[in-house]
């Protein structure tokens, strides 16, 4: 059994990086906070919470290709060396763990070290013959990881991507294409375009996922020593039908001021002002495709559910890897 954890985080880098982001995103027109921030334990545990909503469709339809399609998966990649980014629990990847008969080694990479610590213990006892060589790192900028057996799977999972703005989606994308070699891939979890119902309810609960995202408030307080009122503000989910994605907000109930010690500011809101925490946006498989094939990517295959709530893409190098066949991953 090999299990290892390297981080590749400063030990004070979460503190500076919501310094940054907190001073940044409050002195912006709009005003945003990003959603990383939700994910202490408390907003952790909310998240999973959320999951079991009714309205809450995302995690059980990925799950669902996953469990159906992981035999395709594996066969389509042939994958020794499964790298999950933003790997949080590793829930969902058992399904590809279990399906990758010739794996060799898995690479789970969070910004969180208990979670890496958690999930790589249990899966060290579960699977004895993997190496695992966890990575303390923050997958949006550029990685570093080990020597590993190819072919190599990259997988971003839970619509994660969707939180990314269109820019940023690029570089991501950009980023992920140098680690890549002939016969490696990258999955990518993706919620598709539906009605703007369906979606606005999907984030629309004022308990759980009201108080999930005020959870970045509370954040906020705690570390930098602000005085967010949560009461003061109300949960919202809009659906941006130009960008194609839902926005979620936390409107202010009343004109207020908010004082954040730790840098030193006043920040004053009006009556009726939002700030937005996330953005999760919704694809169309054109496309997405026309995405990968700007960062040097081809779609090779797509996999979906029967009522076509979410897929998961597997794209490949340009001109190698795995033959395109979108059509033999539909359900």
């Amino acid at each position: 059994m090999t299990f290892s954890i390297t981080r590749h985080l400063p030990e004070d880098a979460t503190a500076d990086a919501l310094c940054t982001d907190v001073r940044s995103g409050l002195t912006a027109n709009p005003k945003t906070l990003p959603p990383k921030w939700f994910y202490d334990a408390h907003g952790s545990d909310l998240f999973e919470q959320i999951t079991r909503l009714p309205n809450y469709y995302a995690t059980r339809a990925e799950e669902e290709v996953l469990a159906g399609r992981a035999g395709d998966i594996a066969e389509a990649t042939g994958a020794r060396t499964l790298i999950e980014l933003g790997s949080g629990s590793s829930t969902k990847t058992r399904h590809l763990l279990g399906a990758l008969s010739g794996l060799h080694t898995y690479i789970p990479v969070d910004v969180s070290e208990s979670a890496l610590r958690e999930s790589g213990g249990t899966l060290a006892h579960e699977q004895p013959g993997l190496t695992i060589y966890a990575q303390i790192a923050d997958f949006t900028n550029r990685l570093i990881l080990p020597p590993t057996p190819g072919p190599r799977l990259v997988a971003l999972l839970g619509s994660t991507i969707g939180n990314l703005l269109p820019a940023e989606r690029l570089a991501f994308y950009a980023s992920v294409r140098t680690l890549l070699q002939p016969g490696d891939a990258l999955l990518l979890g993706v919620d598709l375009v539906k009605d703007a119902d369906v979606l606005v309810a999907a984030y629309a609960d004022p308990a759980v996922t009201g108080a999930f995202n005020k959870n970045v408030l509370s954040v906020v307080n705690r570390e930098l020593g602000a005085d967010f009122d949560l009461d003061a503000f109300e949960h919202v989910a809009a659906w941006d039908a130009g960008h194609e994605w839902i926005e979620m907000r936390l409107r202010s109930r009343t004109a207020q001021t908010v004082k954040i010690p730790a840098l030193d500011m006043v920040v004053d809101f009006a009556a009726g002002e939002d700030l937005r925490t996330e953005i999760s946006a919704k694809f169309r498989l054109p496309d997405l495709a026309s995405e990968l094939r700007a960062a040097g990517m081809d779609l090779s295959r797509w996999f979906t559910t029967p009522a076509q709530q979410v897929g998961l893409a597997l794209a490949t190098p340009a001109h190698s890897g795995i033959p395109s066949a979108p059509e033999c991953g539909l359900f």
